[in-house]
């Protein structure tokens, strides 16, 4: 949906270029500046000025329409939410790798220790007594 509204204003955008330039001006404007009377009949007259002005109001209407629905959508609080989810998700995933970790590291330790002192055990009973010789 966002994908098709941004097209849509890109469409708009260009289409109300379009429609602003080719209005004919009021009467001042660049025209007046090429000797001024002949400022409408250089470009153009003023026949086409009323529906000209209706696109341009009605593009300039959808324009700020879309303008302020792609601005909701970019911000909109699922968006906010769905970020915030994966952000904690993404945390616990860290935290539950950590904890794996540690337990491993302690388990290691715990079995080096037990492997020591059997090893211990086993130096203990292979020692010949010497009250028996």
């Amino acid at each position: 949906m966002y994908t098709f509204l941004s097209i849509l204003y890109v469409f708009v955008c260009l289409f109300l270029i379009l429609v602003v330039l080719l209005q004919s001006g009021k009467g001042g404007g660049l025209g007046s500046a090429f000797g001024g009377g002949a400022s409408q009949q250089i470009f153009g007259g003023a026949g086409a000025g009323n529906l000209l002005t209706r696109l341009t109001a009605g593009s300039a209407f959808l324009f700020m329409v879309l303008s302020v629905w792609l601005a909701f959508l970019s911000t909109s609080g699922e968006q906010a939410l769905d970020r915030a989810v994966r952000e904690q998700a993404a945390a616990q995933e860290a935290a539950a790798e950590e904890e794996a970790r540690q337990a491993e590291e302690a388990a290691a330790e715990a079995e080096a220790a037990a492997a020591e002192e059997a090893a211990a055990e086993v130096e203990e009973a292979e020692e010949p007594s010497p009250e028996g010789e």
